[in-house]
């Protein structure tokens, strides 16, 4: 096996994108682009690190993670995390912007490029409240790129079939992960018992 280090080389393996798969990505959003994400209550972004290095963050909202504002325009409300503030901080170093919008039981995804940028304007954080609170900011995302991907990876994974899913968590719970990672008691808190915490804090 040799290390692959070449465009050249790596065509060698797979042949050049032709045909749709070229034509399909779009500058802007069409209507099929905006239903999708109106649609899509979960979504992953994806920006760079000052030190070059990637991040990816999960956003969820009941209807739809993400506000579809024209062609060009997507605004994100930002709610209570752990206050790491990965993302915000990539932004404010390099306004480059990926998301993939996901719809349960829809096995293709959508591609999204652009660039953003952070507002904390009260009137606009509050147009996104949620349980009588106002966003803490909204990123604005100037779309330059989007495109549909291929089924092919959730048909793989079987990620939306109900007959793939395990009988029983497949994996310690959140508590008992981090006592190991990080030390803590040797009694932690339980799987519902973070439930009910995180459902108090969403918003």
């Amino acid at each position: 096996m040799a290390r692959i280090t070449t465009e050249a080389a790596l065509r060698t393996i797979y042949a050049e994108p032709r045909g749709r798969s070229i034509a399909k990505e779009l500058a802007q959003l069409d209507a099929h682009c905006q239903r999708f994400i109106r649609l899509s209550p979960f979504c992953v972004i994806s920006t760079r690190r000052p030190d070059g290095g990637l991040d990816l963050s999960p956003r969820g909202a009941p209807g739809a993670a993400v506000t579809v504002e024209d062609a060009v325009t997507l605004l994100l409300p930002d709610r209570p995390g752990n206050n790491r503030l990965d993302t915000m901080l990539n932004l404010l170093a390099d306004p480059e912007i990926g998301l993939l919008f996901m719809i349960p039981g829809v096995d293709e995804t959508l591609r999204v490029r652009g660039r953003a940028e952070l507002d904390d304007d009260a009137a606009l954080c509050e147009r996104f409240a949620e349980a009588g609170k106002p966003a803490r900011l909204v990123i604005r995302i100037h779309v330059n790129r989007a495109y549909l991907h291929c089924a092919k990876a959730f048909m793989r994974s079987r990620l939306w079939d109900p007959a793939a899913l395990p009988a029983e968590r497949p994996v310690a719970t959140m508590g008992e992960m981090l006592r190991d990672q990080i030390g803590g008691p040797a009694t932690v808190e339980s799987q519902q018992e973070m439930v009910r915490r995180y459902a108090e804090e969403l918003y």
